[in-house]
């Protein structure tokens, strides 16, 4: 053996020799001290644990929050790969309570095209216009919009990347509540989120700046306001962006100190109660000329009840209503919250459709769904509902190379999507993965319109109720109408929207081989 060689094992030996005395004498694991150097291979395993079960142990369908087979249809349709599963469902149908069943139809009065079309994509529309009385009321080209994920939360190159993404696919980008920073200005249609901090929109004591909101929005393509009351993440809980994220440029954009954990309390400043929160919709509007509306988890009814209340008799009210399920999302939070604290989607949103169907609110409201509704069969089933649009998040992470190693709020996302790591958000290439993020958004606006002419109709939103049903066991289902208490007609838009919608697809469809109209031509014609 040569010198070198054993001077190497004796320094191993030393530094084992190290870690046994080390790991003997420490009081902090008793696991250590019985079993020391041995006993760190527990907390190794424990460490990688997530990427064990992902990759090794868990199957096709037991990986939360999104299985194996969810991921690789989001990976594979960002990369316009083939998307397609054979030899049949890996899912216990007959056994699985609660499982949804959609029904097609032999005839439908949607005649699907029978030769596909080199170079056609969907154009899949609203199927209303949002924010009928305002001045800057508009139809928002896509049914799929990305969700509010905060510039602090994610790395710059994912929000450039997803904005890019979103110009790309002709769909809107929500901010989050972080602010508009400028990866937020590479192309993609805004919605600007209001947080409890006012970021982006507050003076240097933190109070809401009306005039700082006019000046950004006069100066970015911001297509309407959203009041942020609460989440499905961490409902009711507030946030929290630690100090170690705040970089000069999140504090530049958010108008906050650097290096200073980040507070968003739990409650607005600016409104007390539900009449004092229309007071301020309406001054929003007023002063903007853009839609506002509400982003809210389902918790207690009272708000809602409430508000449909006043919105019914006084003349004042929101434009949308974002519903955000229980199921959790890109926030990080207590245990407890992500699993128990707030109603998930479906619950929560057949009970507040059903208090602006009760009180004829339905048609002047635009209905967007957020909570996993980035597959395809949840976000039916949140169409059935009377959603008018689905927001996705973690589902556009997965399209541009998020794997699901859940450190988002560690600061250490080994793919660069949830970080502000300067080495690991590097391995991101906005250009490449926002052409992935509009191919997954394409893609799902793409299975949506087929489900729906499977259902006999020409878009998404003429889905309803009736289409869907619950498995209760093995012998049973029930109507999706009869489990949430739907009438005839909930879930569905006015005549008159259903007319538009339907003139709108069948209008855009090509013709003899021509090009699909440009997004700007249909808005217009819109």
């Amino acid at each position: 053996m040569s010198r070198g060689v054993r001077a190497a094992a004796a320094a191993a030996v030393s530094a084992v020799a190290a870690v046994a005395v080390r790991d003997l004498l420490q009081r902090n694991h008793a696991l250590l001290r019985n079993f020391p150097v041995i006993g760190h291979g527990r907390y190794l395993i424990e460490a990688i644990g997530p990427e064990l079960r992902q990759y090794v142990v868990a199957g096709n369908n037991e990986e939360r929050p999104f299985t194996r087979d969810q991921r690789r249809w989001v990976y594979a349709s960002a990369k316009k790969e083939n998307n397609y599963f054979g030899f049949g469902t890996d899912n216990d149908i007959e056994y699985t309570a609660g499982y949804p069943i959609i029904k097609h139809r032999t005839f439908g009065r949607a005649v699907p095209r029978s030769h596909p079309q080199a170079g056609y994509e969907a154009y899949v529309p609203c199927a209303k216009i949002l924010g009928k009385r305002r001045a800057k009321a508009f139809r928002p080209d896509s049914v799929v919009n990305i969700s509010g994920m905060s510039f602090g939360s994610l790395s710059g190159a994912a929000i450039e990347a997803l904005n890019r993404g979103a110009a790309l696919a002709g769909c809107l980008q929500n901010t989050g509540e972080g602010a508009l920073s400028p990866y937020h200005r590479n192309g993609g249609e805004l919605i600007f989120q209001i947080g409890t901090s006012y970021f982006g929109c507050r003076d240097a004591q933190g109070r809401f700046d009306l005039q700082r909101l006019k000046d950004l929005v006069a100066a970015n393509p911001v297509r309407a306001l959203e009041i942020k009351l609460s989440q499905g993440a961490k409902p009711s809980l507030g946030g929290l962006l630690p100090a170690a994220k705040v970089s000069a440029e999140i504090a530049a954009t958010r108008g906050i100190p650097e290096g200073v954990d980040c507070v968003s309390p739990s409650r607005h400043a600016e409104f007390s109660d539900t009449d004092s929160l229309l007071d301020w919709v309406e001054m929003l509007a007023a002063e903007t000329g853009l839609p506002v509306g509400i982003k809210s988890a389902v918790g207690d009814l009272d708000f809602w009840d409430e508000l449909t209340t006043l919105m019914a008799t006084t003349g004042r009210g929101v434009d949308f209503v974002t519903i955000d399920g229980g199921e959790g999302g890109t926030g990080a939070a207590p245990l407890i919250f992500t699993d128990t604290v707030s109603l998930p989607f479906q619950v929560g949103f057949a009970r507040v459709y059903r208090m602006f169907a009760e009180r004829g609110l339905t048609d002047d409201v635009v209905f967007i769904g957020a909570g996993k509704l980035g597959l395809p069969d949840n976000a039916i089933v949140a169409f059935a509902l009377g959603c008018d649009m689905v927001n996705v998040g973690r589902e556009a992470m997965l399209a541009i190379g998020c794997i699901q190693a859940q450190k988002c709020h560690t600061d250490t996302c080994p793919t660069g999507v949830a970080t502000q790591n300067r080495w690991l958000t590097r391995g991101l290439d906005p250009a490449l993965k926002s052409v992935r993020a509009a191919n997954y958004i394409k893609t799902l606006r793409r299975d949506l319109v087929k489900v729906a002419e499977a259902c006999g109709v020409e878009h998404p939103g003429l889905i309803d109720s009736t289409s869907v049903e619950i498995l209760d066991g093995r012998t049973a289902s029930t109507g999706l109408d009869e489990v949430y208490g739907y009438r005839p007609g909930w879930g569905l838009p006015s005549k008159a929207d259903r007319d538009a919608i339907i003139e709108l697809m069948t209008a855009t469809e090509p013709q003899g081989g021509s090009a699909p109209p440009s997004a700007d031509a249909v808005r217009a014609r819109s």
